[in-house]
């Protein structure tokens, strides 16, 4: 849900965010056999066509709801309601009282009733300033010039500034609705709506990398990381784990960690992640770190060094650069267990381990598996645990591109006249990598191997378990089932026969599983993998979003963001939006917002906004 969801556009962000998730039009006759054509059938209801006051070259958002639809460029803002209405629009110098003007970093912070626009004015020859504005009526909250150095100076130059949409200097805290904001020699928490400041603590130096909240008790669990840009500002930085009393900013314990929090290259998000359990503190980060919650005491480790840090890419050169990320299955917690998958510290083969999670005694490991570039998923399905050897991978990457210099490109490049210019643009998609894909069954008592399928060609889908019996898998021409407990194939179907192209993922939709192909959508019967229906002739699917009851798949091909709804029961669409514009929200692509319930979409493109049901 998007209840509190943070969005920022920094310069290095302002380009298309496509993926390679592509696929046309759906048409529809039926190849092979099966009971629906997918036929392109209906369209997708205008709701309403207004306008920014603004241009809205940096920010098109809106809230979990809708209630709210945001247009920003670097010196106004504009707010249409839910009926398309202009709630409020401004420039910030005239709203807010210290001239706040050129936001070179701008995020905006939804809540219930509103939220907030948070603006940042990095002053080259001059004090910086930051000021916050409500979004529901347009007025300032609060304005500062106390706080400095919080974005780099010469933004286009760099590639680092925000994480999980903020700044690495801001992390906004939803559970106190304030902002931690992290200085030369101490870190700050002020009050969101009235820039108060709760507390000050020069105890914890850096950038907020990850933080979990412990409502019962008001504290805070936090760790750092060295903001890349502003690095040369924290002297005597050191790797910090620490809880904090909420209330009062008082260090409760204050440890170290091993190991460095890197940054994914696009999204700048902090590639770690923490969990509390009863009275203890998961930390992942090239492993497993496990902490005592009340004392801070390290308990047991279960650690390897990460192989994907220069999987694929490194200085910016030969006109693109790019990093590859979700190789390695999260951690698989039951009650008194966690799962791991491993990498050989020489042969750098993988594997899993099974810990006592109170303990952390290794309880079994599994056979070393070669050949394989990623193991994205691991299950726990009654006796067994189901391990994904193979299936794609994410990759981000920055692509030298020449851009126009006019409107948002030209605002971007800050430059003054027409004509193009090279520009670093960011691109995320999902990509299969050539290995070794197999379905392994491993008994969870022993960690021995119960059973393996064949070797896939080319790829492997994620698994879809059921009712812990039955395991669906598809590779790039053909879609499986198989029994958990024996190993022995229950049906394999030529996706081929379909007329749909090379499976790349599959929907679990109660007795059915759809597989989406780079041509379209083949649905198979559970019980037997007779087929449903098949769509013909949709080039380049490879991913979807289930977002309420619905279904909807994306198309970012040259340039353009095309958005379907598909009615899985019988694979028809309900309709398609097509958006050029710039904004939306990066899940959904450039120009493209959808809300939380998935009965509205919102299209960008420049000032105009349209809403569609």
């Amino acid at each position: 849900m998007k209840k509190s969801l943070v969005l920022m556009l920094t310069i290095c962000m302002m380009g298309t965010l496509p993926a390679s998730a592509q696929f046309g039009k759906l048409l529809g006759k039926v190849t092979g056999s099966g009971k629906s054509a997918g036929k392109k059938t209906g369209s997708f209801a205008t709701v309403w066509e207004s306008e920014f006051d603004n241009k809205a070259t940096r920010i098109a958002y809106c809230d979990s709801n809708g209630d709210y639809i945001i247009g920003t460029d670097d010196n106004s803002a504009s707010v249409l309601s839910s009926d398309g209405k202009t709630m409020w629009s401004g420039d910030y110098k005239k709203i807010t009282t210290n001239n706040t003007n050129n936001s070179e970093s701008q995020f905006v912070v939804y809540k219930k009733g509103g939220g907030y626009l948070f603006l940042f004015d990095a002053r080259k020859l001059g004090t910086d300033r930051v000021a916050v504005i409500d979004m529901a009526t347009g007025k300032e909250l609060w304005n500062s010039e106390l706080y400095q150095n919080l974005i780099p100076k010469d933004k286009n130059k760099d590639q680092s500034g925000s994480d999980d949409g903020e700044l690495e200097t801001v992390k906004y805290i939803d559970e106190l609705d304030a902002f931690l904001i992290s200085q030369r020699a101490s870190v700050v928490l002020v009050k969101a709506k009235t820039g108060e400041k709760i507390w000050e603590t020069n105890r914890f130096k850096g950038g907020v990398g990850k933080y979990v909240y412990d409502a019962k008790k008001n504290e805070i669990v936090m760790l750092n990381f060295k903001p890349t840009a502003l690095g040369a500002l924290f002297a005597g930085f050191k790797n910090q784990l620490v809880k904090i009393n909420a209330s009062n900013g008082d260090v409760i314990w204050d440890a170290t960690f091993l190991g460095t929090i890197e940054k994914e290259l696009v999204t700048r998000r902090a590639i770690v992640d923490l969990w509390i359990k009863g009275d203890k503190l998961f930390m992942y980060l090239d492993g497993l770190q496990v902490y005592d919650m009340n004392n801070g005491q390290k308990l047991w480790e279960a650690r390897y060094e990460n192989d994907m840090q220069g999987a694929n890419g490194g200085l910016f050169s030969g006109g693109k650069r790019s990093k590859i990320y979700r190789t390695l299955a999260d951690p698989l917690f039951t009650d008194n267990a966690v799962y791991l998958v491993m990498l050989g510290t020489r042969d750098r083969t993988k594997y899993v381990e099974k810990h006592d999670l109170e303990s952390g005694k290794l309880l079994w490991a599994s056979e070393k598996i070669t050949g394989a570039f990623c193991m994205p998923n691991i299950y726990r399905t009654g006796d067994k645990v189901m391990v994904q050897v193979g299936g794609k991978v994410q990759v981000q990457e920055f692509r030298l591109e020449t851009v126009a210099t006019t409107g948002g490109a030209l605002m971007a490049l800050g430059g003054y006249g027409g004509g193009t210019e090279k520009q670093w643009v960011p691109y995320i998609y999902w990509d299969y990598k050539a290995q070794k894909n197999s379905v392994i069954a491993l008994d969870d008592k022993t960690g021995t191997t119960s059973w393996r399928s064949e070797k896939f060609d080319k790829r492997i889908t994620d698994l879809i378990i059921d009712d812990n019996k039955t395991v669906f898998v598809g590779d790039g021409d053909e879609f499986y089932g198989y029994d958990i407990v024996s190993g022995n194939q229950l049906f394999d179907v030529k996706n081929n026969d379909a007329g749909v192209g090379k499976a790349t993922d599959v929907i679990d939709f109660g007795d059915k599983v759809v597989v989406l192909s780079e041509k379209g959508l083949a649905s198979y019967h559970k019980k037997d993998g007779s087929r449903a229906y098949a769509t013909d002739k949709i080039k380049g699917v490879d991913y979807f979003y289930h977002i309420g009851n619905n279904y909807f798949l994306r198309d970012q091909r040259n340039s353009k963001n095309i958005i379907y709804g598909v009615d899985m029961t019988n694979g028809e669409t309900k309709g398609s939006v097509q958006s050029k514009g710039k904004g939306g929200s990066p899940q959904y692509g450039n120009g493209i917002d959808i809300t939380d319930d998935g009965e509205y979409i919102f299209a960008f493109k420049g000032k105009k906004s349209k809403k569609l049901r």
